[in-house]
Protein backbone atom coordinates (compact mmCIF):
# COMPACT_ATOMS: atom_id res chain seq x y z
CA UNK A 1 0.00 0.00 0.00
CA UNK A 2 1.39 3.14 -0.89
CA UNK A 3 2.12 5.78 1.72
CA UNK A 4 1.02 9.58 1.42
CA UNK A 5 2.27 12.37 3.05
CA UNK A 6 0.33 15.90 2.96
CA UNK A 7 2.54 18.62 1.54
CA UNK A 8 2.46 21.89 3.64
CA UNK A 9 0.88 24.14 3.67
CA UNK A 10 -0.99 22.80 0.40
CA UNK A 11 -2.78 19.82 0.14
CA UNK A 12 -1.52 17.76 -2.42
CA UNK A 13 0.17 14.68 -1.58
CA UNK A 14 3.69 13.31 -1.58
CA UNK A 15 4.13 9.84 -2.71
CA UNK A 16 6.31 7.34 -0.94
CA UNK A 17 6.11 3.21 -0.72
CA UNK A 18 4.16 2.69 -3.94
CA UNK A 19 6.26 -0.48 -3.82
CA UNK A 20 8.21 -2.47 -1.39
CA UNK A 21 11.42 -1.59 -3.17
CA UNK A 22 10.19 2.34 -2.64
CA UNK A 23 11.19 1.82 1.14
CA UNK A 24 13.97 -0.54 1.61
CA UNK A 25 15.07 -0.81 5.50
CA UNK A 26 17.98 -2.78 7.22
CA UNK A 27 18.87 -3.12 10.88
CA UNK A 28 22.41 -2.37 11.71
CA UNK A 29 24.28 -3.92 14.70
CA UNK A 30 27.26 -4.61 15.95
CA UNK A 31 26.41 -8.55 17.62
CA UNK A 32 28.83 -10.93 15.90
CA UNK A 33 28.15 -14.44 16.11
CA UNK A 34 30.50 -16.78 18.65
CA UNK A 35 29.32 -19.32 20.63
CA UNK A 36 26.51 -20.14 23.17
CA UNK A 37 22.83 -21.34 23.09
CA UNK A 38 21.31 -18.35 21.19
CA UNK A 39 20.95 -19.39 17.30
CA UNK A 40 21.07 -15.64 15.28
CA UNK A 41 19.43 -15.08 11.90
CA UNK A 42 18.87 -12.49 9.53
CA UNK A 43 15.49 -12.08 8.22
CA UNK A 44 14.66 -10.51 5.17
CA UNK A 45 11.32 -9.61 4.44
CA UNK A 46 8.38 -8.21 1.94
CA UNK A 47 5.18 -7.83 2.52
CA UNK A 48 4.96 -9.14 5.95
CA UNK A 49 4.48 -7.36 9.43
CA UNK A 50 7.35 -8.67 12.15
CA UNK A 51 5.24 -10.43 14.53
CA UNK A 52 3.11 -11.89 11.27
CA UNK A 53 6.88 -12.99 9.61
CA UNK A 54 7.75 -14.51 12.75
CA UNK A 55 4.96 -16.37 13.60
CA UNK A 56 5.17 -17.95 10.06
CA UNK A 57 8.86 -19.32 11.30
CA UNK A 58 7.86 -20.57 14.21
CA UNK A 59 4.57 -23.01 12.68
CA UNK A 60 7.55 -23.91 10.12
CA UNK A 61 10.09 -25.26 13.00
CA UNK A 62 7.54 -25.63 15.15
CA UNK A 63 9.18 -23.27 17.84
CA UNK A 64 7.46 -21.59 20.92
CA UNK A 65 7.04 -18.36 21.24
CA UNK A 66 9.30 -17.41 24.10
CA UNK A 67 12.30 -19.15 22.43
CA UNK A 68 12.03 -15.98 20.22
CA UNK A 69 13.80 -12.49 20.61
CA UNK A 70 14.01 -9.80 18.54
CA UNK A 71 15.11 -5.73 18.87
CA UNK A 72 12.00 -4.40 16.44
CA UNK A 73 9.43 -4.06 14.23
CA UNK A 74 9.96 -3.56 10.75
CA UNK A 75 7.10 -2.02 8.33
CA UNK A 76 4.88 -4.63 6.48
CA UNK A 77 4.56 -2.15 2.82
CA UNK A 78 8.94 -2.35 2.82
CA UNK A 79 11.82 -4.63 1.82
CA UNK A 80 13.30 -4.50 5.62
CA UNK A 81 15.58 -7.10 7.08
CA UNK A 82 16.55 -7.31 10.64
CA UNK A 83 18.01 -9.77 13.17
CA UNK A 84 16.42 -12.36 15.36
CA UNK A 85 17.50 -15.46 17.84
CA UNK A 86 16.07 -18.23 18.98
CA UNK A 87 16.95 -20.20 22.01
CA UNK A 88 18.33 -23.61 20.52
CA UNK A 89 17.51 -22.88 17.14
CA UNK A 90 17.81 -24.77 13.93
CA UNK A 91 21.24 -24.39 12.64
CA UNK A 92 19.61 -23.46 8.47
CA UNK A 93 17.66 -21.53 6.85
CA UNK A 94 14.41 -20.59 5.66
CA UNK A 95 12.67 -19.34 2.77
CA UNK A 96 9.32 -18.99 1.86
CA UNK A 97 6.76 -16.10 -0.41
CA UNK A 98 8.14 -13.01 1.08
CA UNK A 99 10.38 -14.42 3.55
CA UNK A 100 14.71 -15.47 3.87
CA UNK A 101 15.80 -16.27 7.01
CA UNK A 102 19.22 -16.78 6.53
CA UNK A 103 21.65 -18.81 9.80
CA UNK A 104 24.44 -16.58 11.16
CA UNK A 105 25.84 -18.21 14.05
CA UNK A 106 25.55 -18.36 17.85
CA UNK A 107 25.61 -16.05 20.49
CA UNK A 108 25.65 -15.83 24.05
CA UNK A 109 22.48 -13.53 24.27
CA UNK A 110 19.56 -13.24 23.29
CA UNK A 111 19.14 -10.11 20.80
CA UNK A 112 17.34 -7.34 21.98
CA UNK A 113 16.63 -3.84 20.96
CA UNK A 114 19.68 -2.87 22.51
CA UNK A 115 21.54 -4.79 20.22
CA UNK A 116 20.24 -2.56 17.24
CA UNK A 117 23.12 0.15 16.70
CA UNK A 118 20.65 2.33 14.07
CA UNK A 119 18.64 1.33 10.66
CA UNK A 120 19.96 2.15 7.26
CA UNK A 121 17.00 3.38 5.04
CA UNK A 122 16.51 3.97 1.14
CA UNK A 123 13.39 6.10 0.57
CA UNK A 124 12.53 6.66 -3.00
CA UNK A 125 9.68 9.89 -3.17
CA UNK A 126 7.46 9.96 -6.30
CA UNK A 127 5.40 12.05 -8.39
CA UNK A 128 7.52 15.29 -7.97
CA UNK A 129 7.39 18.39 -10.15
CA UNK A 130 11.08 20.41 -10.93
CA UNK A 131 10.47 23.23 -8.00
CA UNK A 132 9.58 20.56 -5.84
CA UNK A 133 12.83 18.41 -6.26
CA UNK A 134 15.01 21.68 -6.23
CA UNK A 135 13.27 22.47 -2.87
CA UNK A 136 13.61 19.34 -1.18
CA UNK A 137 17.23 18.97 -1.81
CA UNK A 138 17.41 22.57 -0.18
CA UNK A 139 15.46 21.74 3.09
CA UNK A 140 17.93 18.29 3.02
CA UNK A 141 20.79 20.39 3.34
CA UNK A 142 19.29 22.25 5.90
CA UNK A 143 18.60 19.01 7.68
CA UNK A 144 22.07 18.10 7.41
CA UNK A 145 23.24 20.72 9.93
CA UNK A 146 19.97 21.04 12.06
CA UNK A 147 18.87 17.65 12.33
CA UNK A 148 15.07 16.66 12.73
CA UNK A 149 13.18 17.13 15.92
CA UNK A 150 13.27 13.00 17.48
CA UNK A 151 9.39 12.89 17.70
CA UNK A 152 7.28 9.71 17.39
CA UNK A 153 5.71 9.43 14.12
CA UNK A 154 2.60 8.20 12.95
CA UNK A 155 2.97 4.57 12.75
CA UNK A 156 3.75 4.68 16.28
CA UNK A 157 -0.03 5.79 17.52
CA UNK A 158 -1.73 2.96 15.25
CA UNK A 159 -5.42 3.94 14.85
CA UNK A 160 -5.61 6.67 16.94
CA UNK A 161 -6.20 9.61 14.75
CA UNK A 162 -7.05 14.15 15.34
CA UNK A 163 -10.07 13.90 17.92
CA UNK A 164 -9.94 10.37 19.23
CA UNK A 165 -8.59 9.33 22.33
CA UNK A 166 -5.98 6.76 23.65
CA UNK A 167 -6.55 3.14 25.16
CA UNK A 168 -4.39 4.30 28.14
CA UNK A 169 -5.76 7.53 28.62
CA UNK A 170 -8.82 6.39 29.75
CA UNK A 171 -6.80 4.12 31.94
CA UNK A 172 -5.38 6.80 33.96
CA UNK A 173 -8.69 8.55 34.44
CA UNK A 174 -9.93 4.77 35.65
CA UNK A 175 -12.18 4.55 32.91
CA UNK A 176 -11.60 0.77 32.42
CA UNK A 177 -14.86 0.61 30.45
CA UNK A 178 -13.89 2.92 28.31
CA UNK A 179 -10.27 1.72 27.60
CA UNK A 180 -11.42 -1.94 26.98
CA UNK A 181 -14.16 -0.14 24.34
CA UNK A 182 -11.65 1.59 22.22
CA UNK A 183 -9.12 -1.57 22.52
CA UNK A 184 -11.83 -3.80 21.26
CA UNK A 185 -14.01 -1.68 18.43
CA UNK A 186 -11.91 1.49 17.36
CA UNK A 187 -11.36 1.11 13.44
CA UNK A 188 -7.87 0.78 12.04
CA UNK A 189 -7.28 2.06 8.49
CA UNK A 190 -5.57 -2.26 8.20
CA UNK A 191 -8.43 -4.10 9.36
CA UNK A 192 -9.52 -6.78 7.04
CA UNK A 193 -13.20 -7.90 6.80
CA UNK A 194 -13.76 -10.17 9.52
CA UNK A 195 -11.87 -7.43 12.10
CA UNK A 196 -14.57 -4.73 10.58
CA UNK A 197 -17.72 -6.84 11.03
CA UNK A 198 -16.34 -8.22 14.55
CA UNK A 199 -15.74 -4.37 15.73
CA UNK A 200 -19.15 -3.46 14.40
CA UNK A 201 -20.78 -6.41 16.33
CA UNK A 202 -18.68 -5.07 19.76
CA UNK A 203 -20.05 -1.72 18.97
CA UNK A 204 -23.92 -2.51 17.97
CA UNK A 205 -24.29 -5.00 20.76
CA UNK A 206 -22.16 -3.76 23.63
CA UNK A 207 -23.34 -4.37 27.08
CA UNK A 208 -24.94 -6.96 25.93
CA UNK A 209 -22.61 -9.68 26.29
CA UNK A 210 -24.78 -12.78 25.69
CA UNK A 211 -25.69 -11.31 21.71
CA UNK A 212 -21.97 -10.51 21.68
CA UNK A 213 -20.80 -13.64 22.53
CA UNK A 214 -23.74 -15.81 19.87
CA UNK A 215 -22.12 -13.19 17.11
CA UNK A 216 -18.56 -13.40 17.44
CA UNK A 217 -16.09 -15.86 16.25
CA UNK A 218 -13.47 -18.31 18.42
CA UNK A 219 -10.81 -15.69 19.47
CA UNK A 220 -9.40 -13.07 21.67
CA UNK A 221 -12.36 -10.76 22.08
CA UNK A 222 -14.58 -13.68 21.84
CA UNK A 223 -12.53 -14.85 25.20
CA UNK A 224 -12.57 -11.35 26.86
CA UNK A 225 -16.60 -11.47 26.25
CA UNK A 226 -16.75 -14.85 27.83
CA UNK A 227 -15.26 -13.23 30.08
CA UNK A 228 -18.08 -10.56 30.58
CA UNK A 229 -20.78 -12.52 30.66
CA UNK A 230 -20.19 -13.80 33.73
CA UNK A 231 -18.71 -10.72 35.09
CA UNK A 232 -20.49 -7.77 33.23
CA UNK A 233 -19.58 -4.96 35.28
CA UNK A 234 -15.63 -6.14 35.80
CA UNK A 235 -13.93 -3.92 32.86
CA UNK A 236 -10.55 -3.94 34.89
CA UNK A 237 -10.97 -7.52 35.27
CA UNK A 238 -11.62 -8.07 31.26
CA UNK A 239 -8.93 -5.16 30.08
CA UNK A 240 -5.96 -7.58 32.09
CA UNK A 241 -7.31 -10.11 30.24
CA UNK A 242 -6.00 -8.38 26.85
CA UNK A 243 -2.43 -10.01 25.49
CA UNK A 244 -0.02 -8.70 27.29
CA UNK A 245 1.88 -7.03 24.56
CA UNK A 246 -1.39 -5.44 23.69
CA UNK A 247 -1.59 -3.55 26.62
CA UNK A 248 2.23 -2.56 26.66
CA UNK A 249 1.63 -0.78 23.11
CA UNK A 250 -1.26 0.86 23.97
CA UNK A 251 0.57 3.02 26.56
CA UNK A 252 3.54 2.81 24.69
CA UNK A 253 1.43 4.92 22.37
CA UNK A 254 0.25 7.19 24.66
CA UNK A 255 3.32 7.98 26.49
CA UNK A 256 5.01 8.38 23.06
CA UNK A 257 2.04 11.42 22.65
CA UNK A 258 2.48 13.24 25.63
CA UNK A 259 6.60 13.06 25.04
CA UNK A 260 5.65 14.54 21.38
CA UNK A 261 3.81 16.85 23.15
CA UNK A 262 6.41 17.91 25.74
CA UNK A 263 9.14 18.24 22.87
CA UNK A 264 6.61 20.79 21.16
CA UNK A 265 5.99 22.63 24.25
CA UNK A 266 10.20 22.57 25.33
CA UNK A 267 10.81 24.19 21.51
CA UNK A 268 8.21 26.59 21.47
CA UNK A 269 10.27 27.66 25.02
CA UNK A 270 13.34 27.75 23.39
CA UNK A 271 13.71 28.78 19.81
CA UNK A 272 12.33 31.77 18.46
CA UNK A 273 9.84 31.62 15.72
CA UNK A 274 11.95 32.54 12.89
CA UNK A 275 13.98 29.22 13.70
CA UNK A 276 11.49 26.85 13.96
CA UNK A 277 9.29 25.58 10.78
CA UNK A 278 6.09 23.91 11.21
CA UNK A 279 5.73 20.12 10.08
CA UNK A 280 2.10 17.65 9.59
CA UNK A 281 1.63 14.77 11.71
CA UNK A 282 -1.24 13.11 12.00
CA UNK A 283 -1.88 14.21 15.34
CA UNK A 284 -1.58 17.64 15.23
CA UNK A 285 1.64 20.14 13.57
CA UNK A 286 4.84 20.11 15.38
CA UNK A 287 8.03 22.33 15.08
CA UNK A 288 11.16 21.26 13.49
CA UNK A 289 14.61 23.53 14.02
CA UNK A 290 15.85 25.62 11.48
CA UNK A 291 19.00 27.64 10.87
CA UNK A 292 20.52 26.86 13.94
CA UNK A 293 23.89 28.55 15.09
CA UNK A 294 26.70 26.30 15.90
CA UNK A 295 26.04 27.06 19.95
CA UNK A 296 22.68 26.08 19.67
CA UNK A 297 23.56 22.67 17.39
CA UNK A 298 25.62 21.59 20.04
CA UNK A 299 23.48 22.30 23.15
CA UNK A 300 20.34 20.42 21.30
CA UNK A 301 22.01 17.54 20.27
CA UNK A 302 23.20 17.32 24.08
CA UNK A 303 19.53 17.39 25.13
CA UNK A 304 17.50 14.13 26.12
CA UNK A 305 13.68 15.16 27.51
CA UNK A 306 12.56 11.83 30.05
CA UNK A 307 9.43 9.87 29.05
CA UNK A 308 6.23 10.20 31.22
CA UNK A 309 5.75 7.89 34.20
CA UNK A 310 4.91 7.99 37.47
CA UNK A 311 8.53 7.63 39.32
CA UNK A 312 9.40 11.04 37.59
CA UNK A 313 9.82 13.91 40.06
CA UNK A 314 9.66 17.21 38.94
CA UNK A 315 12.19 18.66 41.30
CA UNK A 316 15.10 15.94 40.58
CA UNK A 317 17.00 16.74 37.58
CA UNK A 318 17.66 14.25 35.68
CA UNK A 319 21.36 14.29 33.70
CA UNK A 320 21.44 15.21 30.30
CA UNK A 321 17.90 16.92 30.37
CA UNK A 322 17.43 20.81 30.01
CA UNK A 323 16.48 22.31 33.43
CA UNK A 324 12.95 23.26 32.10
CA UNK A 325 11.41 20.01 31.19
CA UNK A 326 9.06 19.82 34.08
CA UNK A 327 7.44 23.26 32.33
CA UNK A 328 6.87 21.52 28.97
CA UNK A 329 5.77 17.99 30.74
CA UNK A 330 3.42 19.50 32.89
CA UNK A 331 2.07 21.60 29.99
CA UNK A 332 1.60 18.38 28.26
CA UNK A 333 -0.14 16.93 31.16
CA UNK A 334 -2.63 19.45 31.72
CA UNK A 335 -3.86 19.79 28.03
CA UNK A 336 -5.24 16.44 28.65
CA UNK A 337 -6.47 17.14 31.64
CA UNK A 338 -4.10 14.58 33.93
CA UNK A 339 -0.84 15.21 36.59
CA UNK A 340 1.83 13.05 37.09
CA UNK A 341 0.55 10.55 39.45
CA UNK A 342 -2.11 9.36 37.75
CA UNK A 343 0.01 7.51 35.47
CA UNK A 344 0.58 4.97 38.47
CA UNK A 345 -2.30 3.31 36.98
CA UNK A 346 -4.01 2.41 40.22
CA UNK A 347 -5.52 -0.83 40.01
CA UNK A 348 -3.31 -2.25 37.80
CA UNK A 349 0.06 -4.13 37.91
CA UNK A 350 0.81 -4.51 34.70
CA UNK A 351 0.96 -2.93 31.77
CA UNK A 352 3.27 0.36 33.23
CA UNK A 353 4.62 2.98 32.47
CA UNK A 354 8.28 2.48 31.43
CA UNK A 355 10.90 5.09 32.56
CA UNK A 356 14.08 6.65 30.05
CA UNK A 357 15.01 9.64 28.11
CA UNK A 358 14.70 10.26 24.41
CA UNK A 359 16.83 12.42 22.60
CA UNK A 360 15.34 16.19 21.43
CA UNK A 361 17.33 15.72 18.00
CA UNK A 362 17.75 13.40 15.34
CA UNK A 363 20.91 13.36 13.61
CA UNK A 364 20.93 11.34 10.29
CA UNK A 365 24.03 10.19 9.09
CA UNK A 366 25.38 9.69 5.56
CA UNK A 367 22.30 11.68 4.00
CA UNK A 368 21.92 12.23 0.78
CA UNK A 369 19.93 12.47 -2.56
CA UNK A 370 19.44 11.73 -6.36
CA UNK A 371 16.80 12.60 -8.24
CA UNK A 372 15.66 11.56 -11.61
CA UNK A 373 12.64 11.03 -13.92
CA UNK A 374 10.13 9.18 -12.47
CA UNK A 375 9.31 5.93 -14.13
CA UNK A 376 5.45 5.15 -12.66
CA UNK A 377 4.48 9.13 -13.35
CA UNK A 378 5.12 10.73 -16.78
CA UNK A 379 6.81 14.03 -16.93
CA UNK A 380 7.34 14.02 -13.24
CA UNK A 381 10.26 13.03 -11.16
CA UNK A 382 11.60 11.11 -7.97
CA UNK A 383 13.87 11.58 -5.07
CA UNK A 384 15.89 9.16 -4.08
CA UNK A 385 16.93 9.70 -0.47
CA UNK A 386 19.45 7.81 1.75
CA UNK A 387 20.72 7.56 5.20
CA UNK A 388 21.10 6.33 8.48
CA UNK A 389 18.86 6.54 11.94
CA UNK A 390 20.30 6.01 15.29
CA UNK A 391 17.37 3.09 17.16
CA UNK A 392 13.96 4.06 17.58
CA UNK A 393 13.67 7.42 15.24
CA UNK A 394 11.85 7.52 12.11
CA UNK A 395 12.99 8.04 8.73
CA UNK A 396 9.29 9.24 7.46
CA UNK A 397 10.08 12.20 9.55
CA UNK A 398 13.31 12.87 7.13
CA UNK A 399 10.83 13.21 4.46
CA UNK A 400 8.00 15.29 6.32
CA UNK A 401 10.80 17.60 6.74
CA UNK A 402 12.28 17.46 3.57
CA UNK A 403 9.17 18.67 2.07
CA UNK A 404 7.48 20.95 4.64
CA UNK A 405 8.43 24.18 2.90
CA UNK A 406 6.99 23.73 -0.09
CA UNK A 407 4.42 26.15 -1.87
Amino acid sequence: MPGLFYFRPTDRFVKIKQSPDDFQVDECTDVVPSDGPYSLYRLEKSGWTTPDALSAIRRRWQIRVHRVSYGGLKDRHARTTQHLTILDGPRKHLAQKGIVLTYLGQTPEPFSSLSIRGNRFRLVVRDLGVDEVEAAHAALDEVKCDGVANYFDDQRFGSVEQGTDFVARRLVLGDFEGALKLALTAPYEFDRGAMKKEKATLVQHWGDWPTCKQNLSRGHARSLVDYLVSHPQDFRGAFTRLRAELGSLYLAAYQSHLWNNMLVNWLRRTLPEHQRIAVRLKLADVPMPLGLTNAQRVELAGWSLPLSSARLRYEVQIAGTPPDWPDALREALAADGIELGQLRLRGLRRPFFSRGERAVLCLPEGLGATSDADDRHPDRFKMIIGFELPRGSYATLIVKRAFAAIR
